[in-house]
């Protein structure tokens, strides 16, 4: 294995594990702002425990993915400096205003939230949970649209062999970045309702605090159906956008390989090296309307591109099968809990599913990535830079060594992280009045 295949599998590695706190930072973030609007608004003292109980959780999680995101961005010194070197007057500014003007804000209402219950007023208490949850995805805007100049570069001039800024609104108007922000932050939203509705079933179904948690189960479901609706038709427009300016990765994610006009998608699809190895249940027409909304566009084919533009076809064929199913379901799972948030004892079978389901939605996002990147290969940024040519000039031993010291330290790290979260989520509310558990 050479230094740009370990170089590549140490950043996913790396990448795929904070975007593993990521999402429910977001997400949680502002199911807590909503649970302390709704104890100002009511004067129900059980919002304010239920915010001060999940934001325990919140604040581990935080913690993890603040960790695991600062060791991320020395990767792009050690392993990939001449990436850094051809697009750091651009890439730098963006991470540079993502850690001054939203990550420190971040932390800082977050400290005045955690050591401001009963020191603030509950209005002056929830106005600052708000805060929390803009600049958490205030922070996540800055990524994002770094992420979308990589995937279509725009607002640059290639000067003295490198890219040099000469218009910073073009950069942080890219349509495709803030295709990202809104398909990415309402997934971050359902992530943190499947969690929460997860966490209640799982105390429901054992009878545990149980006004507590239907009322957590119903913020939770209700937050998760809206945004898991919205991801999935918003996913349709930033599929339009992507097909536009990366045929090549729609080629690959769906595995088509012959240029054609009314391009048919193919309900059962197995992909191979030079073509599909199956194609059957064709629905004519139907990629053509979901790329271009038109059913007579023309679709370019794989056997069109050259052989070292394409994508890798089995992964990104995979990552959108994978999230596309997963984004099927989880609107139908929100929506029986939502309509019967009152009535979910009634349905042990569904309160008993449900802690099982909290996976499917990380799943599905970290996907989702797999299709983003994988499918953007062999560009690191799109037209500009191939990968290959973005690695730093280091031995094979010395990435392999950081690769394997990477791995057991984020082991040690998530295992302690998760074991932590786990235990506070089966606590439940310490200032709560016990009631008598049963075994599921």
């Amino acid at each position: 294995m050479d230094v740009l295949m370990l170089s590549r599998l140490q950043f996913a590695a790396a990448t795929m594990f904070h975007f593993l706190f990521v999402p429910l930072t977001l997400g949680l973030s502002v199911l807590i702002a909503c649970m302390e609007t709704a104890y100002v608004r009511t004067g129900n003292k059980t919002y304010q425990k239920m915010a001060k109980f999940w934001g325990k959780i919140f604040l581990v999680n935080f913690a993890l993915g603040v960790v695991t995101g600062i060791t991320l961005e020395f990767q792009f010194g050690t392993n990939w400096s001449r990436y850094s070197a051809f697009v750091g007057d651009i890439f730098g500014s963006l991470l540079a205003i993502e850690a001054t003007a939203a990550f420190f804000l971040e932390s800082t209402f977050i400290g005045v939230w955690h050591f401001g219950w009963n020191k603030l007023s509950a209005k002056a208490h929830a106005i600052v949970a708000w805060l929390i949850a803009l600049a958490s995805n205030l922070s996540a805007i800055w990524i994002l649209l770094a992420n979308g100049f990589m995937q279509d570069p725009t607002g640059y001039v290639i000067r003295n062999g490198r890219a040099e800024l000469t218009d910073f609104l073009a950069v942080v108007t890219n349509p495709f970045g803030w295709y990202q922000f809104f398909h990415v932050i309402p997934g971050a939203l359902c992530l943190g309702g499947f969690f929460v509705m997860g966490v209640a079933a799982w105390h429901l179904i054992r009878e545990s605090h149980v006004e507590f948690f239907q009322k957590s189960f119903a913020v939770g479901a209700g937050v998760a159906l809206v945004f898991s609706v919205f991801t999935v038709v918003e996913g349709h427009f930033h599929g339009n956008h992507m097909s536009q300016v990366q045929p090549a990765k729609l080629a690959a994610m769906e595995s088509h390989w012959e240029t054609q006009r009314n391009a048919p998608l193919y309900l059962l699809v197995v992909p191979g090296k030079e073509g599909n190895l199956v194609e059957a249940l064709p629905i004519p027409g139907a990629l053509s309307f979901l790329a271009y909304n038109d059913v007579n566009a023309e679709v370019v084919g794989l056997n069109d591109i050259p052989k070292e533009d394409r994508p890798p076809v089995l992964l990104t064929f995979l990552g959108f099968r994978v999230m596309v199913g997963i984004g099927t379901l989880l609107p139908v799972l929100a929506l029986f809990g939502w309509v019967m948030r009152n009535k979910l004892t009634r349905y042990p079978l569904y309160l008993k599913i449900l802690p099982w389901c909290i996976p499917l939605p990380y799943i599905a996002m970290q996907a989702g990535w797999v299709l983003a990147e994988v499918g953007r290969q062999p560009w690191i940024v799109y037209g500009l830079m191939r990968t290959s040519d973005a690695v730093s000039p280091v031995t094979t031993g010395t990435v392999a060594f950081s690769f394997i010291l990477m791995c057991l330290l984020y082991t040690l790290l998530g295992a302690a992280g998760i074991w932590l979260m786990v235990r506070l989520a089966k606590k439940g509310p310490e200032d709560h009045t016990p009631i008598q558990v049963k075994a599921a």
